[in-house]
């Protein structure tokens, strides 16, 4: 439920570490877990996994796991260097988001969607009236996190998850998920041995976290279990609640491509600006082709997700719901164009500045270490553009009079470079 955070594993969860550049499948997760502390990334256990084993069985049965569901889930269960190794990676590459988009709305994925469409069009329209959540978007999600339920994964969760609870960068959101999933295995939806999932312990069709699954899957096949692994109307009924839920409106679209003016002050290109759809048009922004769509008095945020030189988008309150799946305005634009394509559209007007190469991750962080040295403070220097790093970003491009559209550039980070 992939957020580059949970999906709805999407707001920055253990599985966005592998950033939002690198695409894929088994994205989502909903919850963030907290943040790393440098310390924390280096933590080693101090005791065996058989001891640590024992000491969670104890809170485990406070929590109310039964004797019997813990040892039938951890019967034979030992860590996976893999999970770790993932756990710790950090990829130096990021894909732009042109090529990360061509590859979530590639024509072979419009095709599947449009047949799963077709095929699951009873169960959808049931969902549609039960939760109001435009089934091209529930179906956008479940082409972006499982290939319409052909890539689940296949770690063992319990294992995974216990694997990050006993030597993870973050424990105590390994020990809270894998209570969450002896929680769902007690409960009978899914036994222990068909709990397969991603290494960061996303799971099923539309890859929900254990502590999502219990908050918002749903059984909606009438077959008394939520089951989001093999029954596509359970998986696609719980993502339409979740997204219900985080505050999809009905009726709604999730945003559109427009065109700026000439001279259009970017600075207005922020997320956290809000605007009725009526004044960006006041302000000279108009729908790229066609009529406006949606009510002018709907809130929107100018998107710019390759800076001023690219595509430019007005983003409404059911792109924020998608955000809460994952926190990833690249994976939140994939999905809004697939399931627009899925409809005949999803083709864009602007072109792409695919001169640009992004920032590695290095270069992002001498980026920040750059901008605080010369006094435009970017927060920690971790490698994130986040919104810190944005504000600090539109500063200097202030200062040096360039558009500010808090857009960062290898030409950017040079003029950094050349101006200490």
């Amino acid at each position: 439920m992939r957020k580059p955070v949970p999906t709805v594993i999407g707001q920055r969860c253990l599985l966005v570490a592998v950033t939002l550049a690198s695409l894929g499948l088994l994205t989502a997760c909903t919850e963030p877990p907290p943040k790393d502390s440098a310390a924390s990334v280096q933590a080693q256990p101090t005791q065996s996994f058989a001891q640590w084993r024992d000491g969670f069985r104890v809170q485990a049965l406070a929590a109310g796991i039964s004797p019997q569901t813990f040892d039938s889930a951890f019967q034979g269960i030992e860590p996976d260097d893999s999970v770790v190794t993932a756990d710790r990676s950090q990829p130096e590459f990021t894909r732009p988001v042109w090529q990360y988009l061509e590859s979530a709305v590639s024509p072979a994925r419009v095709r599947n969607g449009q047949d799963q469409l077709l095929q699951n069009a009873e169960a959808l329209q049931r969902i549609d009236n039960t939760y109001g959540v435009d089934r091209e978007a529930v179906v956008a999600i479940w082409g972006m996190e499982s290939n319409f339920g052909q890539q689940m994964g296949s770690k063992n969760v319990i294992r995974s998850l216990a694997t990050l609870a006993y030597e993870g960068r973050r424990p105590d959101f390994g020990r809270d998920q894998l209570i969450a999933a002896l929680q769902i295995i007690q409960h009978g939806d899914v036994p222990a041995s068909n709990m397969i999932g991603s290494w960061a312990g996303a799971m099923g069709q539309t890859q929900f976290i254990p502590t999502t699954y219990n908050r918002y899957a749903v059984d909606f096949d009438g077959d008394g279990r939520r089951d989001i692994w093999g029954s596509p109307t359970d998986a696609l009924a719980s993502t339409a609640n979740y997204l219900s839920t985080s505050g999809w409106k009905r009726g709604q679209s999730w945003g559109f491509e427009v065109r700026l003016p000439p001279d259009f002050d970017y600075a207005l290109a922020d997320m956290d600006i809000r605007k009725p759809i009526s004044e960006w048009q006041r302000l000279g922004v108009q729908p790229a082709a066609g009529p406006l769509p949606g009510e002018p008095q709907a809130s929107a945020s100018l998107l710019l997700p390759a800076g001023y030189r690219g595509p430019a988008f007005l983003v409404t309150d059911n792109f924020r719901a998608i955000l809460k799946y994952n926190n990833s305005t690249s994976y939140a634009l994939a999905v809004g164009l697939l399931a627009d394509s899925f409809k005949g559209g999803g083709q864009l007007a602007g072109s792409w500045p695919r001169g640009d190469t992004p920032l590695t991750r290095s270069e992002r962080i001498e980026l920040q270490q750059q901008l605080t040295r010369q006094g435009f403070q970017a927060g920690t220097a971790d490698g994130i553009i986040g919104a810190n790093t944005r504000k600090a970003v539109r500063a200097y491009q202030q200062y040096v009079a360039w558009p500010e559209d808090g857009y960062p550039t290898p030409l950017l980070l040079q003029r950094l470079r050349s101006s200490q």
